[in-house]
């Protein structure tokens, strides 16, 4: 009887690599997270230095328009005093807008100045049931309006695109508006000042409503630092863990 000899096998572990994809996803997204989470700390920054700056604007003292403004954002904020009078022939209706819970409209009328040029005012808010009847509440003759000096608005993607043609305005295309009360060559500048009052019994007799001088720039970049900072920390402990994973794994193998 022939013995047969069997070989012993010998089964080689297959050999975990240290750094797999997954290793390297969690690694990085700390390292970004923290990375956007500093950026916002700078834009933080930058924007409380801008409030600031703005806030010190409208604390100063009233200034008389000048005769042309070249450079709107410099001014941005500042109060300002001018005298003419309405051009109702194109004031426009600017909405839908809501103002406490109300549904109604923005009304910027062009203010023929003494001096021959024309800057857009927005009156502020009149509610929708008497936005029609609006007009009939502009002053005839001279008026002197205190106000605050604004840039153009912006846009988002989903506002609709203004139709000039059908009376349709929903955003400040300042440019726009004032092309639409006669551009240049009516010496209409696009200019817009916002009217400052105080008094809020003209919401119920439908005289549009201006708005506080107050500064109303956004500002959430505390709550962006807050956010990727703590995603940063999360996936710190989540990259560790996994780490130790894997290296409990190696000490596992057998040699």
């Amino acid at each position: 009887m022939e013995s047969t000899a069997s070989a012993p096998s010998i089964y080689k572990a297959k050999k975990q690599r240290w750094i797999t994809p997954t290793m390297v996803l969690v690694g990085f997204i700390p390292i970004f997270t923290f990375a956007l989470g500093t950026w916002q700390v700078q834009r933080l920054k930058w924007k409380v230095a801008l409030i600031d700056e703005l806030e010190e604007k409208l604390q100063r003292e009233p200034m008389t328009l000048p005769k042309r403004i070249n450079a709107v954002p410099d001014f941005a904020f500042r109060k300002v005093t001018l005298k003419g009078h309405w051009d109702v022939d194109h004031a426009v209706l600017l909405g839908p807008r809501v103002r406490n819970g109300t549904n109604g409209y923005h009304l910027v009328v062009p203010l023929v100045r003494e001096n021959g040029s024309t800057v857009l005012v927005d009156r502020g808010f009149v509610s929708k049931e008497l936005a029609d009847s609006c007009k009939r509440h502009l002053e005839s003759g001279d008026v002197e309006i205190l106000g605050m000096l604004r840039t153009t608005h912006k846009r988002n993607a989903f506002t609709p695109d203004n139709h000039p043609e059908k009376g349709e305005w929903y955003w400040a295309d300042v440019d726009a508006m004032a092309e639409y009360a006669g551009g240049e060559r009516a010496g209409v500048q696009p200019v817009l000042v916002e009217e400052i009052f105080e008094i809020s019994s003209r919401l119920k007799r439908g005289v549009p409503v201006g708005r506080a001088p107050v500064v109303d720039v956004r500002n959430s970049h505390a709550s962006y630092v807050a956010t990727w900072y703590a995603l940063s920390a999360f996936t710190s402990v989540m990259f560790v863990r996994l780490l130790m994973k894997q290296r409990q794994a190696r000490m596992r193998i057998p040699r």
